[in-house]
């Protein structure tokens, strides 16, 4: 009823119609990553395991509060999306670990998401910076604000200052 756990091998295509529903800025995005060969074979694990500062999927899962489902060796654990990135391309997968599964949360009642790809080319380019803003907005203020970005640091991270600095502002110009 939270919602969902998406396996990792899942490829984008397949993701479309419960993006469509659940969160359109998201599918609107994947219609940007990369051709339609890779949105048929390319996965949201894939795109996450490889740590690119610049994936395209990253920042968006960060402002929704992704989770990771991981199994290795040693068992199952899981992981909060942003205790993942550690450094560039360095993950916090443990030696014969992988990814199993994305936990993507069920959009929570007037939760909206905005998400923006800036890239040399429209469609079938990586993204120079891709940001992704998740909020509600209740009584005229701001609340359970999420800000994330690609391409500003060796990671894809959240704006947690900026998160702050908006959370509880009536929203302006």
């Amino acid at each position: 009823p939270d919602g969902w756990w998406i396996g990792a091998s899942v490829a984008y295509t397949r993701l479309e119609p419960l993006l469509e529903t659940a969160y359109p800025a998201f599918a609107r995005m994947l219609q940007r990553l990369g051709s339609a060969q890779i949105r048929n074979r390319g996965t949201l694990g894939g795109n996450i395991a490889n740590a690119s500062p610049i994936g395209d999927t990253p920042p968006v899962l960060l402002a929704l509060g992704a989770r990771l489902a991981l199994e290795g060796p040693d068992g199952a654990r899981e992981l909060p999306l942003e205790a993942f990135f550690l450094d560039y391309k360095r993950t916090a997968l443990a030696p014969g670990e992988f990814i199993r599964a994305i936990f993507l949360p069920r959009p929570a009642g007037d939760r909206r998401l905005e998400v923006w790809k800036l890239s040399k080319r429209r469609e079938d380019d990586i993204s120079a910076v891709l940001g992704a803003f998740a909020w509600q907005e209740q009584a005229g203020r701001l609340h359970g604000v999420r800000l994330a970005f690609g391409g500003m640091a060796a990671t894809p991270r959240r704006a947690e200052a900026a998160e702050t600095a908006l959370e509880g502002q009536p929203p302006d110009a």
